[in-house]
C-alpha cells in the first residue's frame, strides 16, 4: 500500500505511450469536478475526468445540497419569498463568521457572483419550490427550498449585517438533496463530448524535463494508465476525513472525539499530489463537527451546561458553532437543563441518556452528581436574564429566552462520547469532515510555498482550502455552494490557460 509520503510526479521521459491526450484532465468526479469539467468543456477544451469510484457524486451526492447563496440584491429564490441580499451584507456575514480566517478575495468573488451561480445550477435543470422554512432546522422536513443555516439571527452576527436566510436546497422531502443535484449535473454532462473513466485512480502527475506538468498517470483494471493535458490538471478529489494517517497528522485534536464523515474515497490524493510539487497547504487543522440538538425548536429554550454546571455557549447558535464551543469543554462533557413543557427528543439525538428527572432544580442537581449549588445557580441567574428579556452573558436572542420554573426538569447528557457514529464508523463522536487542502487562487490556479503559481495546476472542492475556514463559523450550504462554483472557475482558468506549449 502507498504511504502518504510516497506520492511523486512521474517523468514524460518515462512513458511510452499515452492513453488520453486532451486539453483538461479532472481528477475526480463530484460537485466540484463535474461543474469544472462542463465549465470546461463549454470554453472549448476537450476534456476528460477520472473518477476512482465505479460512479460519480463523491460527497455532493451524499449531502442534503444545501447552498449558501445570496447578494446582488438576492438570488430570484431569495426575491420571490420577499427577501433581499446586498452583496455588502453577505460579505459582512461571512467575514464575521469567518473571524479572520478567511480569504477575503475568495469571499468577495463568491458573494458577487452567488446569485449567478444560482441561476446556473437550476439551468442544470435542478428545481427549487419558492417558499422558506425560517424555523430552527438542519435540513427541511418538507419541500421548502429556503432556510436559515448559520449564525445569521445569533449573536454578534446579527449586529454586523442583517439576518438573510442563504440555504437554497433542492425541492424535495427528505435528506436527499445531493442526489437531485448530481443527477442533473450528470445528465448535462453526459450530453456533452466530456470523457469519463470511472475505477480510476489517480496516482500521480506527469511532468516533463522543465518540471511543467504534462498529465496525470492514473490505475485502472490494476493497469497503469497516462494522459496527457494539453492546458492542465484540475485536482478535485475531496478532503481526507478517510485518511487515518493525515487526519492524526493534521487534526490530532479533532480526531480524538470525532467520526470521519464523507465518502470512502476521502482519503487526500488530491492533496498529496499537490504536494508533489511543492505545493502550499493551508488550514489543514480545521474541521467541520457539529451538536444538532434540534429540531424540535423547542429544545433552544433549553440551557447547555459543563460538568461544572456553568453555561458556555448561545443555545440558539448553529449546530457547528454549539459542537465548538462544546468541543472546548473538559473532555467534551456537556449536558442540557431542560423543563418538561419544552422537551421533544431531537431525531437527530432521541437516544442520548436522560441522566435525571425531579421536581425541583437542587433535586434534579443532586440526583445528576452535579456539585451543590452548581446548576441552582446557573439557572437562578438565567431566569432572571430571561425574566429581564435579556441574556447579559452570552446574549442569546429573547425569543428562546424562558425561565426554567416549570417542573418537571431533565439533564439530558449531550457529551459527545454519547452521540452515535455512523454505520461505517466504530467511535461516536459527531461528524467531522475536513476544511483545509491545497491554497488556491480563486480562479483555481495552486500556489506552491513561496506564493507562486504552479503552471498548469488547478483545484477546487475540499481538496482546497475553499470558501468555509472554521467549524466555528460555518453554515450549511458553505461546502457545496464553494465546491461547485470555485469548481467552475478552475474550469474556466484550465479551459483558457496558454501556459504550456503545445
Amino acid at each position: 500500500m502507498q504511504s502518504n509520503n510516497e506520492i511523486s510526479p512521474a517523468k514524460e521521459s518515462d512513458i511510452s505511450e499515452f492513453n488520453y491526450e486532451v486539453d483538461v484532465i479532472i481528477c475526480g468526479f463530484g460537485g466540484a469536478g463535474g461543474c469544472a469539467a462542463l465549465e470546461s468543456i463549454r470554453n472549448g477544451a476537450s476534456t476528460l475526468l477520472l473518477e476512482r469510484a465505479s460512479d460519480g457524486g463523491g460527497s455532493t451526492a451524499l449531502s442534503s445540497c444545501e447552498m449558501y447563496l445570496g447578494g446582488s440584491g438576492g438570488t430570484s429564490l431569495q426575491k420571490a419569498c420577499g427577501f433581499e441580499d446586498s452583496t455588502e451584507n453577505m460579505i459582512s456575514y461571512i467575514e464575521k463568521s469567518l473571524e479572520g480566517k478567511g480569504d477575503s478575495k475568495k469571499i468577495k468573488l463568491y458573494a458577487e457572483n452567488a446569485a449567478d451561480h444560482f441561476e446556473w445550477v437550476k439551468s442544470l435543470g435542478v428545481t427549487y419550490k419558492e417558499s422558506a422554512h425560517l424555523g430552527r432546522i438542519v435540513v427541511p422536513e418538507s419541500n421548502e427550498s429556503l432556510l436559515f443555516t448559520g449564525n445569521e439571527r445569533v449573536s454578534p452576527f446579527c449586529e454586523v449585517a442583517e439576518p438573510i436566510p442563504r440555504g437554497h436546497v433542492p425541492s424535495h422531502e427528505g435528506d436527499f438533496g445531493g442526489k437531485i443535484f448530481f443527477e442533473a449535473l450528470k445528465n448535462e454532462i453526459n450530453s456533452t463530448d466530456i470523457e469519463i473513466s470511472f475505477d480510476s485512480r489517480a496516482k500521480s502527475l506527469i511532468i516533463n524535463n522543465d518540471n511543467q506538468i504534462v498529465g496525470v498517470q492514473f490505475k485502472k483494471d490494476n493497469v497503469i494508465q497516462n494522459a496527457r493535458a494539453k492546458n492542465g490538471v484540475i485536482l478535485t478529489a475531496g478532503g481526507f476525513v478517510m485518511n487515518q494517517e493525515m487526519i492524526n497528522n493534521y487534526l490530532p485534536f479533532q480526531t480524538s472525539f470525532a467520526a470521519p464523515y464523507g465518502n470512502p474515497w476521502d482519503k487526500g490524493d488530491g492533496i498529496q499530489m499537490g504536494l508533489s510539487m511543492n505545493a502550499n497547504v493551508i488550514n489543514m487543522d480545521e474541521a467541520f463537527f457539529g451538536v444538532y440538538f434540534y429540531p424540535p425548536e423547542s429544545l433552544t429554550n433549553g440551557i447547555f451546561v459543563n460538568n461544572r454546571g456553568q453555561r458556555f455557549v448561545n443555545e440558539d447558535s448553529y449546530g457547528a458553532r454549539i459542537g465548538y464551543f462544546c468541543s472546548k469543554q473538559e473532555d467534551q462533557k456537556i449536558y442540557m437543563i431542560i423543563q418538561n413543557e419544552d422537551f421533544n427528543p431531537s431525531i437527530y439525538m432521541n437516544k442520548l441518556p436522560i441522566l435525571a428527572v425531579a421536581e425541583t432544580i437542587e433535586e434534579l442537581e443532586k440526583e445528576a452528581g452535579f456539585p451543590e449549588g452548581s446548576i441552582s445557580s446557573t439557572v437562578s441567574t438565567y431566569n432572571s436574564y430571561a425574566k429581564n428579556g435579556e441574556d447579559l452573558d452570552y446574549k442569546k436572542n429573547s425569543k428562546w429566552l424562558k425561565e426554567i420554573t416549570n417542573p418537571p426538569f431533565a439533564i439530558i447528557d449531550y457529551s459527545f462520547e454519547n452521540q452515535a457514529s455512523p454505520a461505517y464508523s466504530d467511535k461516536n463522536g459527531p461528524l467531522m469532515f475536513t476544511l483545509g487542502g491545497l491554497e488556491t487562487l480563486p480562479t483555481g490556479e495552486v500556489l506552491n510555498v513561496n506564493g507562486e503559481l504552479i503552471p498548469n495546476l488547478y483545484a477546487a472542492g475540499r481538496t482546497t482550502a475553499g470558501l468555509p475556514r472554521t467549524g466555528k463559523g460555518y453554515a450549511s450550504g458553505m461546502s457545496v455552494g464553494d465546491a461547485t462554483f470555485f469548481g467552475r472557475m478552475a474550469g474556466i482558468s484550465a479551459a483558457k490557460n496558454t501556459n504550456y506549449e503545445k
